[in-house]
């Protein structure tokens, strides 16, 4: 890691934003319908999701997208292992409820501690545009918190209760990984070199 890197605010990313894509949205589908696509689709290369009759179809994702995914999960992952959380990466896992008329799959999930029948937080990192409402479908999913990467940006989001009512609300630091610094965590998955990154958040971790 250069002194100049470590001097910018603001680095310049790896990952110059393309073009973002939207997917294709197919309404009026019945939950049965829906399975029945997702059967004939069951083929790599695209990703399906369903929220209140509405699917989703969009294209797997390319390399900065892959990028950005997999630099996020290798720091956060040291992360936890270094506060000792005893966690289980749940990857892209179906997350699915038919009397929620909803299905997603993440970029990253995890669950935080044993025995947990959901993962508590799901990342997102946002190279498309429009589609379904991706909070509203956690919600109905009950995942407590859910971040989102898109343009350099991090945005993490934790689900509350108020009397019978769920909402996401922004917050500024993480419920769920408590004490994680986000301003290094995002300054770290936005910089050019992976291990140049990995180390700058390691060697800041053990300070």
């Amino acid at each position: 890691m250069t002194s100049a890197a470590m001097s910018d605010d603001k680095p310049q990313s790896v990952y110059a934003t393309p073009t973002k894509e939207s997917p294709l949205l197919f309404e009026g589908m019945t939950w049965r319908e829906f399975k029945a696509i997702e059967q004939l689709l069951d083929r790599p290369g695209y990703r399906l999701s369903f929220l209140d009759g509405v699917l989703e179809i969009r294209k797997m994702p390319g390399e900065p997208h892959q990028t950005v995914k997999e630099r996020l999960g290798a720091l956060l992952e040291l992360y936890l292992l270094m506060a000792g959380f005893d966690f289980t990466p749940t990857g892209s896992m179906t997350l699915e409820s038919e009397s929620g008329a909803v299905k997603r799959e993440a970029d990253k999930s995890y669950k935080l501690a044993p025995s947990r029948v959901r993962p508590d937080l799901a990342i997102e990192v946002v190279f498309t545009s429009g589609g379904i409402n991706k909070l509203e479908a956690y919600k109905r999913l009950l995942i407590p918190e859910v971040w989102f990467w898109e343009d350099g940006v991090l945005e993490v989001y934790h689900l509350r209760k108020e009397g019978n009512t769920l909402h996401y609300e922004k917050v500024s630091s993480s419920e769920e990984v408590k004490g994680i610094d986000l301003d290094l965590l995002l300054r770290c998955i936005n910089m050019v070199n992976h291990v140049d990154a990995i180390k700058t958040f390691g060697q800041a971790l053990q300070e």
